[in-house]
């Protein structure tokens, strides 16, 4: 897997060892990138993960529906996460997510794609029962270098508040 990964765009105020849930505003897009992996990488996963043929063999995946190795969507969310994890969720503040919903895979990733996160904060809310804390909800997109959606879902993330004082 080769990881260069930078903001591609504007970036929090706030750097990731200092941000919190005051930080992630409504409406506020972010990319990061990019990420890429070879076909080793994408067979090795699927062989432990996800043993599929058309992750796992080139030559029964030359001859299906994609015309060749495809990564496994988990090895694509897992791609996702390590972009919005380096740059997105704060380290000091997040306290874990409940789930997130509406994962979704429109395009394959191939061996040699160079994907980039985007991530829209559509919500972001103090929590009604923990009030040292906020929700954080957000829609999150892996392109690859033609911008061509290869993954979409909508993480939902617990905050710490600033202290207050």
């Amino acid at each position: 897997m080769t990881i260069s990964t930078r903001a591609l765009g504007a970036d929090f105020p706030a750097p990731i060892d200092d941000r919190y849930f005051e930080d992630y505003k409504e409406g506020s897009v972010y990319e990061y990138g990019h990420v890429s992996v070879t076909e080793a990488e994408i067979v090795e996963f699927a062989h432990r993960f996800d043993p599929q043929p058309i992750h796992t063999d080139p030559d029964f995946a030359a001859t299906g529906p994609f015309q060749g190795i495809i990564a496994s969507g988990w090895h694509t969310g897992s791609l996702m996460m390590r972009l919005f994890a380096d740059h997105f969720l704060s380290r000091v503040a997040s306290l874990a997510s409940p789930g997130l919903d509406e994962l979704r895979w429109p395009a394959p990733v191939r061996p040699g794609d160079a994907l980039h996160l985007r991530v829209t904060v559509l919500e972001a809310r103090p929590s009604r029962s923990k009030p040292d804390r906020g929700i954080v909800r957000t829609r999150a997109e892996l392109l690859n270098q033609d911008d061509q959606v290869v993954l979409t879902t909508l993480p939902t993330n617990l905050l710490k508040r600033r202290a207050e004082g």
